[in-house]
């Protein structure tokens, strides 16, 4: 016959459990709350720098943070100081975790630019190429936002609203495909009212 376990021995081991739990808890809130200026600053700076690879013509140092819409975007100016676009934060959900994208719009919100992958943690080899390959990201630049831009498996024509999927990595191609739509779609009419509004 075995002996039972003394209820506790049980007990004080969950509380040891509980109380170690907290206190990794608490740890990782507070290492995240200490770096959360530095990554706000890095994701930043690293926009900051991105801004003449999509808005074409755009200098960086002219570039200036606006409120448009509800979300804080970057103007983007040309060395005369004439705005030639706008760079827009966007995210969503890829097919790993969360993918944060910098949109390039012109300055009346009617075409984008470009795009560029802030941070993706996409599957390596396959989903992650929407970093990697240039040719993907190409595929964006020049398209209308008048209709929301459409995955396909095939050659695509420059300006058509098609973009072409990924090989192996569809769903993440549908996912930044899907975020950018979806952005353009919350702020294309306020960035190009409010450049209107600037101009005048």
């Amino acid at each position: 016959m075995t002996e039972a376990t003394p209820h506790g021995g049980f007990w004080s081991q969950s509380w040891l459990v509980v109380l170690l739990s907290l206190a990794f808890g608490a740890a990782l809130a507070a290492v995240e709350i200490t770096l959360a200026p530095r990554i706000r600053e890095n994701k930043r700076n690293a926009t900051v720098s991105q801004i003449p690879e999509l808005v074409p013509g755009a200098v960086r140092e002219a570039s200036r943070e606006r409120v448009v819409g509800g979300a804080t975007v970057l103007a983007a100016f040309d060395a005369s100081g004439q705005q030639v676009g706008w760079v827009v934060p966007a995210a969503g959900q890829g097919f790993a975790d969360r993918i944060e994208l910098l949109i390039g719009l012109d300055a009346t919100a009617s075409t984008i630019t470009g795009i560029y992958v802030l941070d993706q943690k996409e599957t390596p080899g396959l989903g992650d190429f929407i970093t990697v390959r240039e040719r993907f990201r190409k595929y964006f630049e020049g398209q209308p936002t008048g209709a929301p831009l459409k995955v396909v498996k095939r050659e695509v024509t420059a300006g058509s609203g098609e973009i072409r999927a990924l090989t192996g990595a569809t769903i993440s191609s549908e996912a930044v495909t899907g975020i950018v739509n979806q952005r353009v779609h919350e702020l294309a009419s306020a960035l190009a009212a409010a450049a209107a509004g600037s101009e005048s």
